[in-house]
């Protein structure tokens, strides 16, 4: 999978990373190795394939809006 990705001083740089693709009894998974939180599901290839695409756009942009301090994390709460 290659995408463009924002980098330093909002620079595009060409970013390979690697897709991967497993047929479930639902349907398809995939998911980005090198990037947690890129993953989704879908009932064909192709759309699997453009979810992911989204998928890492958004987590992308979320990285780099906190990196910028233009959003921030909020901790995990679990119930009683």
């Amino acid at each position: 999978m290659k995408l463009r990705a924002c980098a330093e001083r909002d620079r595009a740089m060409p970013l390979t990373l690697t897709a991967i693709f497993q047929k479930v009894p639902e349907g398809y998974i995939g998911y980005v190795e090198e990037l947690p939180g890129a993953n989704t599901q879908g009932d064909t290839l192709k759309e699997v394939w453009e979810n992911l695409q989204e998928a890492v756009t958004l987590v992308l942009e979320a990285n780099h809006a906190l990196r910028e301090g233009r959003g921030q994390a909020s901790p995990l709460q679990f119930g009683d």
